[in-house]
């Protein structure tokens, strides 16, 4: 049972539908002999019940858990986890490629998906031996990641205390373990950001989720208050932005020693990448049976038809490719030093972002080209729109910031952002 307080207690029909993991986690013979291939596969097989429970998902306002129980058995959350730790340590392409059946049939589900198997990433930063400790305890977590608004962490031996209250609890109704930034004061200086890791019955997590889109994902608020977290549980975040924290010097340069910020721009932008695939294939189809009113024939027949979906997919694929390229990338521009590397993660989130907004394009472009239809409420296509409007807002993916960010980098100016 979640603690609870009288003024902001969860309620109990959240508390009720929050499901943590469970121990059905796969034998480690199963897991070993799961190649990349085996991995994708089991996930276009999913596709058809992630699909069939998209409306449902959004209605409950979180992932299903008929779905969640498959997922955990596909073993698609080991993805990330290391291989000297009993996971898959599968390549960046791998986990684009698994990731995309799942945001096809349910963008929502999909981010959640995909960021509770890229969390394992962010544990490989943690302490050597915390790291042991957690995977010695679930092979792999579901855990949310929450960053704002950032705690407080004060100092005390052994430790410190955490207190605060963050937003954008994506994985939360389904997680074990939770993982919270907190600002730790500095005396005469800039505090220090740290990720803060505890279980998730220390937390309280708070109904607030009720958006427009991305309904399905779950990401209510969680709260702590005076809660100790040991020393071992947290890590600094500046040198994980580099990749020079815990994994490059556990686990080597590449995957685990590659900057963070890129790895979470390219885990958010899959969802809408999925988004954007799946409406070019729901307006092909759509346009082999749709008359519009006043004609006789398909408007599969009509060029206008014919060049929409032509633009919607060209910009499914270039985004797909940008995103590919700088999941690829990121594994390398790990090796370059300051300050030359800021400037490359500054560019790769700025690629990223515009790869997300072709998406959007793409989903708006087949929603314009199906007619009214489109927007009734069992039509899959709607809540495509909502959804890839929603992620959009992600703060990473703010044009405006990231091409300033990208332009004061161009002409020699220092970056006037903590968000790199």
């Amino acid at each position: 049972m979640l603690a609870k307080s009288m003024e902001t207690m969860m309620p109990e029909s959240l508390a009720d539908r929050r499901i943590p993991a469970g121990d059905d986690f796969l034998p480690p013979d199963a897991v070993a002999a799961i190649t990349p291939d085996v991995l994708i596969a089991r996930m276009a097989a999913l596709k058809p019940l992630v699909a069939s429970k998209a409306a449902s998902a959004e209605r409950d306002r979180r992932p299903d858990d008929e779905v969640w129980a498959a997922l955990r058995q596909s073993g698609y959350f080991y993805l990330y986890v290391p291989r000297r730790f009993g996971g898959l340590e599968f390549d960046p392409d791998t986990y684009i490629s698994a990731t995309l059946p799942i945001a096809e049939a349910c963008p929502s589900t999909g981010w959640t998906a995909c960021f509770a198997a890229e969390h394992n990433w962010l544990i490989a930063q943690m302490p050597e031996a915390t790291q042991a400790e957690v995977w010695g305890r679930t092979p792999y977590v579901i855990a949310p990641s929450a960053a704002a608004p950032p705690g407080v962490a004060t100092p005390v031996e052994g430790g410190f205390r955490l207190s605060g209250r963050w937003k954008w609890g994506t994985c939360v109704m389904h997680a074990d373990w939770i993982m919270l930034n907190a600002l730790e004061p500095v005396a005469g200086g800039a505090p220090v950001v740290r990720m803060m890791l505890m279980r998730a019955e220390d937390v309280r997590v708070i109904d607030t989720w009720q958006m427009a889109g991305m309904a399905a994902t779950g990401s209510n608020d969680i709260a702590v208050d005076d809660l100790f977290i040991p020393e071992g549980h947290q890590f600094a975040v500046q040198p994980v932005r580099s990749g020079r924290g815990n994994g490059r010097a556990i686990h080597g340069p590449g995957l685990y020693g590659s900057p963070m910020l890129p790895n979470l721009c390219v885990t958010a932008a899959i969802p809408a990448l999925g988004a954007a695939r799946q409406a070019v294939m729901l307006c092909r189809d759509r346009l082999r049976a749709h008359v519009k009113l006043g004609s006789t024939t398909t408007s599969v027949e009509k060029p206008a038809g014919q060049m929409r979906l032509a633009r919607a997919d060209l910009l499914a694929r270039s985004a797909e490719r940008t995103i590919r390229a700088a999941a690829r990338e990121n594994l390398l521009i790990g090796e370059i030093d300051e300050p030359e590397q800021t400037g490359e993660r500054i560019r790769i989130r700025a690629e990223i972002a515009i790869a997300v907004q072709q998406c959007v394009e793409a989903v708006r472009t087949c929603c314009e080209a199906v007619g009214s239809s489109v927007h009734a409420l069992d039509n899959p296509m709607q809540r495509l729109l909502r959804d890839v409007q929603v992620m959009q807002s992600h703060i990473v993916y703010d044009l405006d910031v990231a091409t300033e960010l990208h332009g004061r980098a161009l002409v020699g100016l220092a970056p006037n952002s903590l968000l790199l």
